[in-house]
């Protein structure tokens, strides 16, 4: 098993709470919900920010939890690491030249372990679609508590579509105010055709300056509620 140590960003306190909901709504899923898939319509959506934080989110309550980079056309992923060397990669696993366990990369965060995708391949779908690729996700089904693997956007590529059919569910990424509802209906139809559950929506990039409606509306709802929290605790600190 390889060793990595990742860069861990500071999130601030709505973003943090953020996660810890969506972690719950998913749980809230059902016990069945062990292994989701996260896409986007387009890239630069935030899918692979959001697969990376989720499954940081389950490592800090204590799952032991895959992240899987199964974005084998442009991946991002990689970026998250800033010590250890990753010779092997998933694409290394599919074509035969490694075994899954040499793939695995363990991280400097408690429960949380990684696979990257691995050198770009010419025929991703294909690799994706192959008996090797079902064979890790059981593997990994029944070694971790939780699973989430980062896909490219189904509006781009097909690839998405044949990892879902391995999947319990399946998370779709927008961000705010740049796609339309039809192309994200259209996508979501997409989805649909391969019979894994769409667990839900994760609204990416609102602006929170307080221009728009989120940011007047959750700007004030938190400012209003955790800041009144905050000084109350401070006082009764004081005494």
């Amino acid at each position: 098993m390889q060793e990595i140590e990742l860069k861990n960003d500071k999130l601030d306190f709505r973003t943090r709470e953020a996660f810890k909901i969506l972690r719950t709504n998913i749980e809230f899923s059902g016990d069945n919900v062990k292994v989701i898939c996260i896409t986007s319509c387009t890239p630069s959506e935030g899918k692979s920010s959001i697969s990376f934080e989720l499954a940081k989110s389950y490592a800090q309550m204590g799952k032991k939890t895959l992240l899987i980079d199964a974005d084998l056309r442009r991946s991002v992923m990689r970026q998250r690491h800033k010590r250890g060397k990753v010779r092997l990669g998933m694409v290394n696993y599919l074509v035969g030249k490694s075994e899954f366990q040499d793939t695995l990369c363990s991280t400097d965060i408690a429960n949380l372990y990684m696979v990257f995708c691995g050198p770009v391949p010419p025929n991703p779908s294909e690799l994706l679609g192959n008996s090797r690729f079902r064979r890790m996700v059981a593997d990994a089904r029944r070694d971790y508590d939780m699973v989430i693997i980062d896909t490219p956007p189904l509006g781009s590529v097909i690839d998405t579509a044949v990892v879902a059919k391995c999947c319990d569910g399946a998370v779709m990424v927008l961000e705010s105010g740049a796609i339309s509802r039809r192309f994200a209906r259209k996508v979501k139809e997409q989805l649909a055709v391969t019979d894994c559950r769409i667990l839900g929506v994760v609204l990416n990039k609102i602006d929170m300056s307080g221009k728009g409606y989120y940011g007047r509306y959750y700007g004030k709802y938190y400012g209003k509620y955790y800041g009144n929290y905050g000084k109350s605790s401070e006082t009764a600190a004081g005494r």
